[in-house]
């Protein structure tokens, strides 16, 4: 990413305005020019917990997100602050700084709903920020993770046929890191007389009461919320930074002026952040860069703008459509870039502008599949190859006119004494008709002399003759020294000469037709082989995935088994046994034969006959690799 792109300052991204939320433009912007993978890590809380702090040591800086000394909320929206990655130098952080959840100002409580989830979705890490320690108020202040499943939808329709998990089950798969800051935190870590570290006291916090009873499943929702959504979840603990007095002047304090516990529980907070956190990804793996991210953030609040529920889902699939067809845009711009730097027109061959072609063809296809993805059906792949094979011919046209001009302009050159002589009557005299014959051989091998007169050569030179056989002919027979006999044998071999010439330039056609097809056979079968590899790496995504989310739910299931609850455990059961066949089917060669089929089935449409010969083979060599 160009250094311009990172930031200097926060910005808003998300506005809270009139309890409606706005995405804001020159923020979506400056996301936009992000082209690497980003790393978003978002921070939620109650109000007036110091949230911005922690976002600004992250940022390694002591201001920059403003930090609220009195009891209103500085924070509106969501601000967005772009620097680069500590230790990382291909990947960008993004910050995402919330406003205080729990606002008295505001009155409304599904605002701050929705600016959680929002939090939820755009991040890879989530950090929750509250003060003290996890009791049952802390819980309560949680209450917006109980809702997700009312704000957030996995599927477009749940279920999704026999294998599908229940929605709120799949949110494991694409839900962030959870990490859990606890501010001014006074107590002792201790069990039971027994010291502790901060993770066990927050997988303490959350284990569940046994009991059906409605206080209960109240108890119990939250921390199981917390427990099956989030792939994995952390705890720190911090103690007060300064005294009350100083809290004011924290962002001109030196670390030296703060309390050393406190300066050393945030640099592990940090470095904790730094190196755990993982790119942002969308189901099925795929990196997500500021490009994306900010397509994302759009989606999500138009969507929720409109009344409706954001999901995952249906996000991805329009996310697909718009990057695909940048995509699309972004290989041909750089196909024709290539083109236009590699091809000097006229060639001399059709197989020299194809071998350029190929060159630039398969650069080109490689920005596209770097960038595309859910082309399940390769439908914009196709489109792809379509829009380069038009290019391409309409290179091979323009590599004609060039020729041709070029051509022309030869022989006007060669031609001129010749005219000359015709216009001044010099043939139309006894024997005329050799000497008109010799003088247009003569031409003839100059013109053969020349170079680089490119693939229209021989067809510009035939049109040349033909434009001559009517003056030739009249020549011939105003010729007084040959005899009727002579004239007749003299037309005749003219007229041989005339088809012989023809039929090499016919030739020539047809050896250019059977280059051209062959050229097509050669992108496709590239097509074809970028095709798997790039297959190759979405199938281990699509199973470290569903790895990832099994062993998130068998961990969850040890515990629970541990605990005695042996009813939550065999629900656990019945979704990991669907991981599992989900797993299975993705290692099917079947199921690249299907994404195969794709880009056989939709090529037939302009490939006839090269497809059929190639399809079965390439496929089924491919399966038999996997």
């Amino acid at each position: 990413m160009a250094p311009e792109s990172h930031m200097s300052e926060p910005i808003c991204l998300i506005e809270n305005r009139d309890r409606k939320l706005f995405v804001c433009e020159k923020a979506l912007r400056l996301l936009s020019e992000i082209h690497q993978p980003v790393v978003v890590v978002a921070i939620v809380g109650l109000y007036r917990t110091g949230k911005s702090y922690l976002m600004n040591k992250l940022a390694g800086r002591n201001s920059g997100f403003p930090l609220g000394s009195t009891v209103q909320s500085k924070t509106k929206g969501i601000w967005m602050w772009c620097v680069p990655y500590p230790g990382r130098p291909g990947q960008t952080l993004v910050l995402l700084d919330t406003e205080g959840l729990g606002d008295v100002e505001k009155g409304d409580t599904q605002n701050d709903t929705w600016i959680f989830a929002l939090a939820v979705l755009l991040s890879s890490t989530l950090v929750y920020n509250s003060f003290g320690a996890i009791d049952q108020q802390a819980m309560d202040q949680l209450h917006y993770v109980t809702e997700l499943t009312e704000r957030i939808k996995a599927k477009s329709s749940p279920g999704g046929g026999s294998e599908g998990l229940e929605d709120s089950a799949e949110f494991v798969r694409f839900f962030p890191s959870f990490v859990w800051a606890l501010r001014d935190f006074t107590l002792q870590l201790e069990l039971n007389g027994r010291p502790v570290t901060e993770d066990e006291y927050l997988e303490h916090s959350l284990k569940l009461k046994k009991g059906d009873a409605s206080d209960v499943q109240l108890y119990n929702l939250p921390r199981k919320c917390i427990r099956m959504f989030f792939p994995t979840r952390k705890c720190f603990i911090f103690d007060r930074p300064t005294t009350r007095k100083n809290l004011p002047h924290l962002e001109s304090m030196q670390e030296s002026q703060l309390e050393p516990d406190f300066v050393e529980q945030a640099g592990q907070f940090c470095r904790y952040i730094y190196s755990t956190s993982k790119e942002k990804t969308i189901p099925g793996g795929y990196l997500v860069n500021g490009r994306l991210l900010a397509n994302l953030v759009t989606t999500y609040v138009d969507t929720i703008r409109s009344g409706q529920v954001p999901c995952m889902e249906s996000a991805v699939l329009a996310l697909a459509e718009i990057e695909n067809s940048a995509a699309i845009h972004d290989a041909t711009v750089r196909y024709r870039e290539l083109m236009d730097q590699k091809l000097k027109l006229p060639t001399e061959t059709v197989q020299e502008l194809l071998g350029i072609h190929a060159e630039c063809e398969k650069e080109a296809l490689q920005v596209f599949l770097a960038h595309a993805f859910k082309d399940d059906k390769q439908r914009f792949q196709v489109e792809l190859m379509k829009t380069m094979d038009q290019m391409k011919e309409g290179f091979c046209q323009k590599n004609e006119q060039e020729s041709s001009k070029l051509c022309w302009a030869v022989l006007m050159s060669l031609s001129g004494e010749l005219e000359e002589n015709i216009k001044q009557g010099v043939y139309s005299c006894p024997g005329g008709h050799k000497l008109f014959s010799d003088d247009l051989k003569e031409m003839e091998q100059r013109y053969h002399q020349e170079q680089k007169k490119g693939v229209m050569a021989e067809t510009v030179l035939q049109q040349f003759l033909k434009e001559k056989e009517n003056v030739s002919r009249a020549i011939l027979l105003s010729d007084k020294a040959l005899s009727k006999k002579e004239k007749e044998m003299a037309e005749a071999k003219a007229k041989a000469e005339a088809a012989q010439r023809e039929q090499e330039i016919q030739k020539q056609k047809q050896a250019e037709l059977e280059q051209k097809m062959e050229d097509q056979k050669r992108s496709y079968e590239l097509n074809i082989r970028q095709l798997e590899e790039k297959m190759v790496k979405e199938r281990d995504n699509l199973l470290k995935e569903q790895n990832m989310m099994m062993e998130s739910k068998l961990r969850e299931q040890e515990a629970l088994l541990k605990d005695g609850f042996q009813k939550e455990a065999n629900r656990l059961n019945g979704e990991i046994n669907q991981l599992r066949q989900q797993a299975e089917n993705i290692k099917k060669p079947s199921w690249f034969a299907e994404m195969l089929g794709g880009l056989v089935d939709v090529a037939t449409c302009f490939l006839p006959g090269i497809v059929a010969k190639l399809s079965g083979s390439l496929a089924s060599n491919f399966i038999k690799r996997l």
